[in-house]
């Protein structure tokens, strides 16, 4: 089964590909940022970790039903980096897990392909079980005009902060394997996507053979390793130059 890592900047336009991912493609998709709602549940460990955490630094930390203060937590986080660095800590780990417990049950009904879409991607350094990775951009000005309007009760500094707390859009270029520029028309975005499935859908035979135990061991790793070592000369290059 193809894995592909969807990544994006907030408001970029992430969430509408992977909405057309799953309604035109009929691909699963495993959508990192609802998994990141259900581990932070009131009774979940990540829960109790987060309010032992910022209990002390956010007054109004939880609303009336003990559920997480969404909104305070993010507006805290994105303007002190320290903490949503602790916060990424608790939330990461319990994430990746329910994660690849859906990949896993993708694979077992037998899917060509499904999409994981996740804003942290490569930070998370989940791109290296991928086998491809696509990104979703747009102009930082368009990207903040957006935000804004998706989130009115943000202040324009407090949008700046959740752009400035992410990968840069070159970073993100250069990581990605397929490009999805999403500054114009829905209709233009949708011609991308059609674009990039049509050369990465894997064949009948190749999703049949991946289900043979030694064929797809040998593909998983090689994905892995090839990931790894991509990553490692991106990282030498600033070294070098």
């Amino acid at each position: 089964m193809l894995v592909i890592g969807l990544t994006g900047g907030i408001a970029c336009g992430k969430s509408t590909v992977s909405r057309r991912l799953r309604d035109k493609y009929k691909l699963p998709i495993v959508d990192a940022d609802k998994i990141a709602r259900q581990v932070v549940e009131p009774g979940q460990n990540a829960y109790d970790q987060i309010v032992l955490y910022f209990k002390d630094k956010i007054p109004d930390l939880l609303l009336e039903d003990s559920h997480l203060n969404r909104e305070a937590l993010g507006k805290w986080v994105f303007s002190h980096k320290e903490d949503l660095k602790a916060l990424n800590e608790i939330t990461h780990p319990a994430i990746r897990y329910a994660m690849f417990k859906e990949i896993g049950y993708y694979y077992l009904k037998g899917y060509r392909m499904c999409v994981l879409d996740v804003p942290l991607l490569f930070e998370g350094n989940l791109d290296s079980i991928c086998g491809v990775t696509i990104s979703v951009i747009c102009t930082q000005e368009l990207q903040l005009e957006r935000l804004m309007t998706r989130n009115p009760e943000l202040s324009q500094e407090d949008a700046k902060n959740r752009l400035s707390s992410q990968m840069n859009t070159d970073e993100r270029m250069t990581r990605s394997d397929y490009i999805l520029q999403n500054n114009s028309t829905l209709v233009d975005l949708y011609e991308q996507i059609e674009s990039v499935i049509k050369k990465i859908r894997p064949s009948r035979l190749r999703t049949f053979l991946e289900y043979f135990p030694p064929f797809g061991a040998v593909s998983a790793s090689g994905i892995i390793m090839s990931r790894l070592l991509m990553k490692k000369l991106q990282n030498k290059k600033p070294s070098e130059a």
